[in-house]
């Protein structure tokens, strides 16, 4: 899957140019837009994975109010031996013939179907992507008005579901102090008059930029939609960078004026806050610097796959177990970067690649032998079958 696979019919180019950061989209699919990302069957799957769940990881809300997790859970020992709240079926179950909403924390890693969408998105260079599943009854209500501190990719998987936009946002809020706290009085005044009404059906897609205000209601017997939160990096995070640079410059590790109240004090700390300006805006001039910054950005993703034990070993993976047709790699392969358009340098030349295909590709040329199900195992949103043609055309992937 990829980003032109999630907004089909809408181009890329278009969602970038007319709603990315700038307003909310409503595209309609076919019901089988996204079959292969979640079902029932997956759903009582996961639910039936008892012990990766706790009471942060799953919760119940009925009508707006979260249900308090010892009313669901029994005191158990996770995995890694720390106590916790694990949840037992017949009682979620009770409160499910209530009508209470079941919430799925962090599942953006669980199956090859949930990880494709994560990868994808992540793959375009929007940020981290974080999955949650929600699962509510008609005419049930989870949450009130309110906005999130991150963009929402909420893809409809099953039944219908009903979503208030409204034309109030926040001010590119984040998860801090300054952000949280506020009264549900305040988000009813802030969420302003109804922009639109988007009722998604099963195969829709709905993006809200970070901090649009919105609420949904179940319209069917049942909705399940999992909303990805894709959190793009920031200013701060670009802080965060030359703070580390900063380390390595004494002036910075030196101690700041001390202030006594006098005139001399006041001025050798002007003095100081200016060096010190001066040498933060001398490194975000700096290529090297700025090369940093772009390696960062190009991967801001969280890590997930990668993972091929058979290959670590030397060995092909077995062509029973689903691998199809393995290849080899030729030798001295390395990518290679002019500007902002990527490589893979051989002796015969340099083949040309995509940004999205930059990481697979400098994945495959680290492994003794590859194939296209070993590929889609690490990268399970990448185009596996054209990046194995294309490298195979040119000779990069030879038979085993």
């Amino acid at each position: 899957m990829t980003l032109a696979d999630i907004l089909a019919p809408l181009s890329p180019e278009r969602f970038f140019a007319e709603y990315y950061d700038q307003q909310p989209l409503h595209l309609p699919g076919a019901a089988e837009k996204f079959a292969a990302v979640l079902d029932w069957g997956g759903i009582n799957r996961l639910l039936g994975m008892t012990h990766i769940w706790s009471e942060r990881s799953l919760k119940l809300v009925l009508d707006s109010n979260s249900i308090p997790p010892a009313q669901y859970s029994q005191s158990a020992m996770s995995r890694d031996g720390a106590t916790t709240l694990q949840p037992i079926a017949a009682k979620v179950q009770e409160w499910v013939a209530r009508g209470a909403s079941v919430v799925m924390n962090d599942v953006d890693s669980l199956t090859p179907g949930l990880a494709g969408v994560s990868a994808a998105l992540e793959g375009a260079g929007l940020g981290k992507a974080q999955a949650n599943v929600y699962i509510s009854w008609q005419s049930h209500k989870a949450f009130h008005a309110h906005y999130d501190t991150h963009d929402v990719w909420a893809v409809q998987v099953e039944g219908e579901k009903t979503w208030n936009i409204w034309e109030g946002r926040a001010e590119w809020p984040v998860p801090h102090a300054i952000f949280r706290g506020q009264p549900q009085e305040f988000h009813e005044k802030a969420k302003g008059a109804l922009r639109f009404k988007a009722h998604l059906k099963k195969g829709d897609l709905l993006y809200l930029p970070r901090g649009w205000y919105h609420d949904a209601l179940a319209e069917a017997p049942n909705s399940v939609h999992i909303a990805y939160g894709v959190h793009a990096p920031m200013g701060v995070d670009f802080m965060g960078l030359l703070t580390e640079r900063a380390f390595h410059d004494a002036e910075f590790r030196k101690p700041l004026p001390r202030q006594d109240g006098s005139a001399a004090a006041k001025y050798a700390l002007t003095q100081r806050a200016a060096l010190l300006g001066q040498r933060i805006g001398e490194w975000a001039r700096d290529p090297k610097f700025l090369q940093a910054v772009e390696n960062f950005l190009g991967n801001y993703r969280y890590e997930r796959g990668g993972y091929d034990l058979l290959a670590a070993r030397g060995a092909a993976p077995a062509a029973e177990a689903g691998g199809g047709d393995a290849f080899r790699v030729r030798p001295n392969v390395k990518t290679v970067r002019r500007g902002a358009e990527y490589g893979l340098r051989t002796e015969m030349g340099v083949l040309a690649i995509n940004a999205h295909e930059v990481e697979a590709a400098a994945w495959i040329i680290t492994q003794p032998s590859i194939t296209e199900a070993s590929l889609a195992l690490a990268f399970p949103g990448a185009n596996v079958a054209a990046l194995i043609e294309r490298l195979r055309t040119a000779e990069i992937l030879l038979p085993a």
